[in-house]
Order: C-alpha cells, then structure tokens, then sequence
C-alpha cells in the first residue's frame, strides 16, 4: 500500500560530476524560509561535503617561471664565481 505523502525537495548539481550527479535536500514541514536562501544552504552544503570544506588552490604558472628563472640565476652566479 503506498500511502499519498508530499515533500519539499531542493535538487543541487553536483559541482564535479566524477562521482556524483545531484544531491537531493528534503525539506522539513513548517519551514518557511525563501527559496533562493534555501537554494544558497543547499548548495554551500553540498560543496562542503564534496570538497571536505576546502577548496584546493593551484599556483599560478607565472610563480613556477619566476621560481625557475631565479633558480637558474644562483646556479649562474655561483658557476660563474667559483670558475
């Protein structure tokens, strides 16, 4: 016997789909808060649980030809020093 029951739900596009589609939020009864902050919790949680709360930040490419650039200085200078 299935018994006739509405529910509230949010749908949040998984931000990186590797392993996983869409997270899917039940609404509590009585809540009145307005979708769009609704939306905004669903997604800030779903990005916490995807990420573990952090987000991994990659250096910038121009950082790695500065630091190879001024690498490549000190073995010059030294070379040229002790030749």
């Amino acid at each position: 016997m299935v018994k006739g029951v509405t529910r509230r739900v949010i749908l949040v596009d998984a931000p990186d789909r590797k392993q996983f589609e869409k997270a899917i939020f039940i609404l509590k009864d009585g809540e009145s808060e307005s979708a769009e902050d609704l939306l905004h919790e669903a997604r800030r949680i779903a990005a916490e649980t995807m990420g573990g709360g952090r987000k991994t930040r990659q250096k910038p490419p121009w950082l790695w030809l500065l630091a190879g650039a001024a690498f490549t200085g000190m073995l010059w200078l030294l070379a040229s020093v002790f030749h």
